[in-house]
């Protein structure tokens, strides 16, 4: 499979695939392709993974696309302005994700839900308890909010991110939160109560642009002109 990201704000990942190759992607996220290319829905994996894909803010089923008698095209385009980020999993490297951000793979990438392991963390860090986690082998397309920033954190180094601008990690990093300090802060600053702490050993990438801020700047233009 070799594949292309066009255009912005809303880009495209365009993929052309030898015959017999596969991609999956939830419903929907197909914007063109070749008629070679065979679609078929399924659960993904089964009826336990699809409902795991359903908490992790996905849909429960998924559609694969087969190129058939020769080489296919498909492309993926993104729901909102940002980025299209193409990671490599392999055995070596899982990557934990945000919610909603899964837009394709190659079949050999495997999608399961992936557990906060602190209440704390679900109730009051912005990411929630369920995260998306993907591992086996292959390309995964991620849709990163705005534009994308990364770091390589080392052992014991931290990061502290506000709620929502964490898009990806490696599953080695640790999740956590705390509170902001001082009463004035928490009060006046308005950075909220809670920021996401991030440990390495591991990568991190983030979003300059969550749907979440997005959706918290313009309420109050859309709830005034009713």
């Amino acid at each position: 499979m070799h594949y292309e990201i066009k255009g912005t704000p809303l880009p495209v990942v365009i993929c052309t695939l030898n015959a017999g190759e596969t991609m999956k992607t939830e419903n929907g996220a197909m914007s063109w392709m070749t008629p070679n290319m065979e679609m078929k829905t399924n659960a993904g994996g089964g009826i336990g993974k699809a409902f795991g894909r359903m908490f992790s803010g996905e849909s429960m089923f998924q559609n694969t696309y087969t190129a058939l008698g020769g080489e296919g095209l498909i492309a993926f385009a993104s729901s909102f302005p940002g980025m299209i980020l193409p990671i490599q999993i392999s055995p070596m490297k899982t990557i934990v994700a945000q919610k909603h951000s899964f837009l394709a793979s190659e079949a050999g990438v495997d999608f399961s839900i992936f557990f906060q392991k602190k209440l704390g963390t679900g109730f009051f860090g912005g990411e929630g308890f369920i995260m998306q986690k993907f591992s086996g082998s292959g390309m995964a397309f991620l849709e990163i909010d705005g534009s994308l920033i990364e770091y390589d954190l080392q052992p014991g180094q931290s990061m502290l991110v506000d709620t929502g601008y964490l898009a990806a990690m490696d599953e080695t990093v640790s999740i956590s939160i705390e509170s902001v300090k001082g009463i004035g802060n928490v009060m006046f600053g308005g950075e909220g109560l809670f920021n996401t702490r991030l440990t390495g050993p591991g990568h991190i990438w983030l979003q300059t642009m969550p749907v979440s801020q997005v959706a918290g700047v313009i309420r109050p233009y859309i709830a005034s002109s009713k």
